[in-house]
């Protein structure tokens, strides 16, 4: 499927396209259907992806850190169809993982038919998930519920509307996801996995909030419930200070070495 909007460091736009495309090792679902939330016939397509960038881009002047191929235009809000690739730099991704972002660790769990392209390094990679969870993570999934709720109050910047329901009054979508994130966090600090998609009863009540049925003072009053919960738990939980550099630096360089080998 073609891309109308591309983002990424590298100006070439069909050059960045083909390094995401030719180098990527890993890419899976990352949307509502991931994690069993989604409405069919309603919902656009989240991926995402990892790639081992050329060496250029790691030794030399040009960048790319990450990618964004959209099937619609900058500005125009994705739909039913439609899809949203971004494709990390094996480098940037595992940053971005080491600090604890929600989003880039999900990947490590997405499995089954929900991985659109694995190899034998995307399989490392995702085995080596243990050694970015830190004191950190919780730290991220509590910056995140925090920067959610006050969307959703209106209290960090305009209320959500995208989706803002005449008949509600919230964006229930949005309303859904910060949940989701603070039931993951919960178990991901608990049982060190996330379960894709998610578990009964969470995964219906999420469902139920998509529709709309609870008011938003009660949303508002369960996110600061989990809020409470992952504060406690990410302060009883023995993980690290710090994610294990050093087993994600030897990592790397393995990984780069024999993707560039690979390519020689």
């Amino acid at each position: 499927m073609p891309f109308v909007s591309v983002n990424s460091l590298e100006k070439d736009r069909d050059r960045a396209l083909q390094v995401a495309r030719d180098h990527c090792v890993l890419r899976g679902l990352v949307g509502s259907t991931v994690h069993g939330l989604s409405n069919p016939g309603t919902d656009d397509r989240d991926e995402m992806g990892v790639c081992v960038e050329p060496r250029e881009y790691l030794l030399g002047l040009r960048r790319f850190e990450h990618c964004v191929a959209r099937t619609q235009p900058e500005g125009v809000p994705s739909g039913p169809g439609d899809i949203d690739l971004t494709v990390y730099g094996l480098q940037k991704f595992c940053r971005l993982a080491s600090k604890g972002s929600p989003t880039v660790l999900l990947l490590f769990y997405v499995r089954g038919d929900d991985i659109l392209e694995r190899n034998e390094l995307s399989r490392e990679l995702q085995d080596l998930a243990p050694a970015f969870l830190s004191q950190r993570t919780g730290r991220a999934f509590l910056g995140y519920l925090d920067a959610q709720a006050r969307s959703l109050r209106g209290e960090r910047h305009a209320t959500r509307t995208r989706e803002l329901s005449a008949t509600h009054g919230y964006d229930t979508k949005f309303a859904m996801h910060a949940l989701r994130i603070g039931y993951q966090g919960i178990e991901l600090l608990e049982a060190g996995v996330i379960s894709l998609p998610m578990r009964e009863p969470a995964r219906a009540h999420l469902r139920s909030v998509r529709a709309g049925e609870p008011p938003l003072v009660q949303i508002l009053a369960e996110l600061d419930d989990v809020t409470q919960r992952l504060s406690a738990l990410a302060a009883a939980v023995q993980l690290p200070p710090e994610p294990d550099a050093a087993r994600i630096d030897e990592f790397l360089a393995d990984a780069y070495l024999r993707g560039w080998s690979a390519e020689a």
